[in-house]
C-alpha cells in the first residue's frame, strides 16, 4: 500500500467514524423525539386525572356599550391554590376577583378585588358561580353558594356590592331564604331586585331593604316564576319572570302541575331507609302541567291573567316577553302536537289578545327562540325555517312585512349581534361544511351579499360574545384536535388585540401524544343521500391488516356528532381507543341537528326508527367497501341518551353488523320519555302508537345476538332507569345474555360521586378490548 492510498484509506475512515457517530447522535434525538410523539393514554389521565381538561375565561360581561368589559380572575397569590369542592365535586371559586378591562388599551383595573368580597363577620370572601351589573353598572349582584336543581345550579344566595358606597350586603330574607332562591336580578331602574323563592315571587327594595312578596299562591303543585322539569329541559327554559322596562310590573309564567303525573326516584343507599323524590313528569300521552301568564304590579301586588285561549294542559307557552313595551307583551303559544306557533300581544294591564303571526309545519316546530326589537324602528329581528333553511327575518311590528335577511341554502345555526347604528346582522353559519362555524355579516336592511368574517385560517368552529355596539368580540375557536383559544378582536376586521386563554399546555400536551389521521368524509347512504362522518385512524395503520372499528352515535333531532369541534374528554377517550388500535368513526343520520334544511332534519317525523338505523347501518357499509382495513366482522358501537337508544337499535336491528354495544343511559321504550320532546318528533300517541312500538328498541330486543353492555344511573330523572330495567326483563324472557352497570343515584350524566366518570371510562374501554 502506498503512501496516497494509506491516505485516502484513514481519511475514509475518519469520514465513515464521524458519518456513524452523527447517525447515532441523530437516531438519540430521533428516539427523543418520537418518545414526545409516543405518550400513551390512559384513563386514568383522562377521567381521574383530568389532565386534557381544556381552561376558558372567567365569566366576561361586557360594559358600557363595549368600551369595555369584567372578568373573573384568580386573585394575585392564590394561583397555586387548591380549590374546595362543594357536594357535586365542582370546583368552589373561592379566590376569585372581578377586573374591568379597556379593550383598546389593555388597561386592567382591579373592580372588586377579593378583600372587599369579604362578608363583616367572616374570614373568608365569597365564591362567585355568576355576576351581573345593574344598568347604570353601580352595583354588582353576585350569586354564590349555588347548588343544583335539574340540570344547573339554579338555587343559592344573593349578595349585593354597592360600588358607590362600598357596601357589601346579603340579599332576601336571610334568616329564611338562604341557599334558596332563585333567578334573583335587578330592575331595569336598578333601584330593586327580583328573585323566586319557594315557587313564589319576591321583591326587595334596595334602598329600604324592605321585602315583600308579589305572589302568594304557590303550593306543592303551583309554581310561580320558574318551571317544571319537562319545561325546562325541553323548551331550554329556566327563569320564569321579566321585570317591565319601566320597572313598575312583572310577568311571570305560572305551572299549574297537578295533572302530571309524579315519577318517583328512590335513593337506597344515602339512608337506612329509602329515600323518594316525586318530580311531576308527562310522559307521552299522559296529561301536561297547564302554564298561564301573569303581570302583577308592583304598586299593589295584583296580577293581571293573560286570557289565552285552548285548554292550558294542551297547549304550551314556552316563550314571553315585554314587546318593546311596558304595557304590552308578546306571548308564543305552541299547541301540543307542536306543529303551529302563534304569537299574541297581551294588553298588560287588562289581559286580552290579539293574533300577530303564525309559524305552522306539518310536522313539528323546532326554532323556539326571542324575536329582538329594533331600537330606531318598530320591526324586530325573527328566525324561522318558512323558505326551507333556518333564516334570519325582519318583521314588521303587525306581522304583515316578513324580510328574508340571510337568503340562500343554508342553515343559519345562531342569531349573535344586531348593530342598529350600522346597519348590520351578525350570525353563525357555515355554507360550504356542516361540520363547521363561522361568523358572517349581513346588511339589516337586506341588501348587497353576505360576507364572512372569521378570516379563513380559524378552519374549524367560532364562537363570539359580542358587545353591545358590536366593535368588539371574546372570540373562541377550536377544532376536533385543537384545544379552545379565547381572543378579544375588533369587528369587523377581526384583530386580536388579546389572548385571554390559549391552552397552550394543553396544547404541548396533545403534540406529545402520537395521534392518527383524521378525516371527515362522506358516503352514500341507498338512496344516494350524502350521510356525512369523521374517522379517526390509529397512528400506526398498515393497510394492508384488518381493524375493529368503534362507531360513535347520537342520532336524535338535539344534537350533531359530526363536528369540526373540540369534544373534550370524549374526543380524547377516542385518541385514546385509536392508540390501543381501534379505528373510530361517527356518521350523522337523517334528522340530527346538522345545519342541512328543513327537510334533512323533518324526515324522521313520525319514524318507525328504520330510517335512522338504515342510515348508519349503509355508512358503515359503504365505509367497509371504501377502506378495506375496516374489519367489518368486528364493529362495535356506543352512546350515550339517544346515542344508547340508537346503539340498542342498532344491536338489534342489524345484530350481523353490530357485534359490540355499550348503551348508556337509554331510552329502549319511547312511550316512557317525556310528553314535549317525544311527542314533537314521533307524534301524538293517538296517532302514532303503531310507530312507537315499531321505533322502540324494546320491541326488536329478541334479536339481540353480540355482546351488549347496558349502563344507567338509578337516579335518572331525565331518561328514567325503569326503562333499561323493562329492557332488562325483555332480554331475560328471551334468554339475551348481556352485561349491566347501574350506578346508584346517578343522574343522566353518571358522574356524580367520586370516581364514577373513571370507573364508567375504564370498564367501556375494556369491554371493547375484551370483546371487539
Amino acid at each position: 500500500m502506498n503512501s496516497s492510498t494509506w491516505y485516502k484509506w484513514v481519511i475514509t475512515l475518519v469520514v465513515i467514524f464521524f458519518t456513524l457517530s452523527a447517525c447515532v447522535g441523530n437516531n438519540k434525538l430521533n428516539t427523543t423525539e418520537a418518545a414526545k410523539m409516543d405518550t400513551q393514554l390512559t384513563d386514568k389521565m383522562i377521567y381521574g386525572d383530568w389532565a386534557y381538561n381544556a381552561k376558558k375565561p372567567g365569566v366576561v360581561r361586557w360594559l358600557d356599550e363595549g368600551a369595555s368589559y369584567s372578568a373573573l380572575e384568580t386573585a394575585p397569590g392564590y394561583e397555586d391554590a387548591k380549590l374546595e369542592k362543594d357536594q357535586y365535586g365542582d370546583d368552589i371559586r373561592v379566590y376569585e376577583e372581578i377586573i374591568q378591562y379597556d379593550p383598546a388599551t389593555s388597561k386592567r383595573t382591579v373592580l372588586l378585588p377579593l378583600k372587599q368580597l369579604i362578608p363583616t363577620g367572616s374570614d373568608k370572601a365569597l365564591a362567585i358561580d355568576d355576576y351581573q351589573w345593574s344598568n347604570d353598572k353601580s352595583k354588582i349582584l353576585i350569586y354564590t353558594n349555588a347548588k343544583y336543581v335539574w340540570r344547573k345550579k339554579d338555587r343559592g344566595d344573593y349578595w349585593i356590592r354597592d360600588l358607590d358606597t362600598d357596601d357589601l350586603w346579603q340579599l332576601g330574607d336571610v334568616k329564611s331564604a338562604s341557599a334558596e332562591m332563585m333567578f334573583g336580578k335587578f330592575s331595569p331602574d336598578g333601584l330593586k331586585f327580583a328573585y323566586v323563592w319557594k315557587n313564589n315571587i319576591y321583591v326587595q327594595d334596595l334602598d329600604s331593604r324592605e321585602v315583600r312578596a308579589l305572589t302568594t299562591d304557590a303550593s306543592s303543585s303551583v309554581i310561580n316564576g320558574l318551571f317544571d322539569w319537562a319545561y325546562e329541559e325541553e323548551f331550554s327554559i329556566r327563569d320564569g319572570f321579566r321585570w317591565s322596562p319601566d320597572s313598575q310590573r312583572i310577568a311571570y309564567w305560572q305551572l299549574d302541575t297537578r295533572a302530571a303525573k309524579d315519577f318517583l326516584i328512590i335513593n337506597n343507599t344515602d339512608t337506612l331507609y329509602p329515600v323518594i323524590t316525586a318530580i311531576p313528569y308527562p310522559k307521552v300521552g299522559e296529561e301536561n302541567a297547564a302554564a298561564r301568564i301573569g303581570v302583577v304590579t308592583l304598586g299593589n301586588s295584583n296580577t293581571q291573567w293573560i286570557t289565552l285561549p285552548g285548554d292550558a294542559k294542551d297547549m304550551y307557552v314556552p316563550r314571553m316577553d315585554w314587546a318593546n313595551s311596558s304595557d304590552q307583551l308578546l306571548v308564543q303559544q305552541f299547541n301540543r302536537k307542536q306543529d303551529t306557533n302563534t304569537l299574541f300581544y297581551a294588553d298588560a294591564r287588562t289581559g286580552k289578545i290579539q293574533v300577530l303571526l303564525s309559524e305552522k309545519e306539518d310536522t313539528f316546530i323546532e326554532l323556539m327562540i326571542e324575536p329582538k326589537w329594533l331600537e330606531n324602528s318598530n320591526d324586530f329581528i325573527w328566525q324561522s325555517e318558512r323558505d326551507g333553511w333556518k333564516h334570519v327575518f325582519r318583521v314588521s311590528r303587525d306581522g304583515r312585512t316578513y324580510k328574508n335577511l340571510t337568503p340562500g341554502k343554508f342553515d343559519v345555526t345562531q342569531l349573535v349581534s344586531v348593530d342598529e347604528k350600522n346597519g348590520w346582522l351578525y350570525f353563525i353559519a357555515s355554507p360550504e361544511n356542516v361540520s363547521q362555524r363561522y361568523l358572517q355579516r349581513s346588511r339589516l336592511d337586506g341588501s348587497g351579499d353576505m360576507e364572512q368574517v372569521t378570516p379563513s385560517k380559524f378552519n374549524g368552529t367560532n364562537g363570539y360574545q359580542i358587545s353591545s355596539d358590536s366593535t368588539w368580540a371574546i372570540h373562541t375557536y377550536s377544532s376536533f384536535l385543537t384545544a379552545p383559544v379565547y381572543s378579544l378582536i375588533s369587528l369587523p376586521d377581526h384583530k386580536i388585540h388579546d389572548v385571554l386563554e390559549d391552552n397552550a399546555v394543553l396544547a404541548t400536551k396533545l403534540t406529545e401524544l402520537n395521534i392518527g389521521e383524521l378525516e371527515f368524509y362522506s358516503v352514500k347512504a341507498q338512496d344516494e343521500l350524502r350521510l356525512d362522518g369523521y374517522m379517526l385512524r390509529p397512528a400506526t395503520l398498515d393497510k394492508s391488516k384488518k381493524y375493529p372499528l368503534i362507531h360513535y352515535v347520537y342520532g336524535e333531532p338535539a344534537g350533531q356528532t359530526v363536528r369540526d369541534v373540540w369534544q373534550g374528554n370524549r374526543s380524547m377517550w377516542h385518541i385514546m381507543m385509536s392508540q390501543r388500535g381501534f379505528i373510530v368513526s361517527s356518521v350523522d343520520n337523517r334528522g340530527t341537528a346538522a345545519p342541512r334544511g328543513h327537510d334533512w332534519r323533518r324526515s324522521i317525523y313520525a319514524s318507525d326508527g328504520s330510517l335512522e338505523t338504515q342510515d348508519q347501518s349503509d355508512a358503515i357499509n359503504a365505509m367497509c367497501a371504501r377502506w378495506e382495513y375496516i374489519d367489518c366482522n368486528r364493529v362495535g358501537v356506543w352512546g350515550h341518551s339517544g346515542g344508547g337508544s340508537l346503539t340498542l337499535s342498532l344491536m338489534f336491528r342489524y345484530p350481523k353488523l353490530f357485534k359490540v354495544g355499550v348503551s348508556q343511559a337509554p331510552v329502549p321504550d319511547k312511550r316512557l320519555y317525556d310528553s314535549i320532546y317525544q311527542e314533537r318528533y314521533s307524534g301524538l300517541l293517538e296517532d302514532n302508537a303503531d310507530n312507537y312500538v315499531e321505533f322502540s328498541a324494546i320491541t326488536h330486543a329478541a334479536k339481540l345476538e353480540g355482546k351488549l353492555l347496558l349502563v344507567h344511573g338509578t337516579g335518572d330523572d331525565n331518561v328514567h332507569y325503569q326503562g333499561s330495567e323493562r329492557l332488562i326483563n325483555e332480554l331475560i324472557k328471551h334468554n339475551k345474555q348481556f352485561s349491566l352497570m347501574a350506578y346508584p343515584n346517578r343522574r343522566h350524566g353518571i358522574v356524580e360521586g367520586e370516581g364514577t366518570s373513571l370507573h364508567l371510562s375504564t370498564m367501556r374501554s375494556a369491554y371493547f378490548m375484551n370483546n371487539l
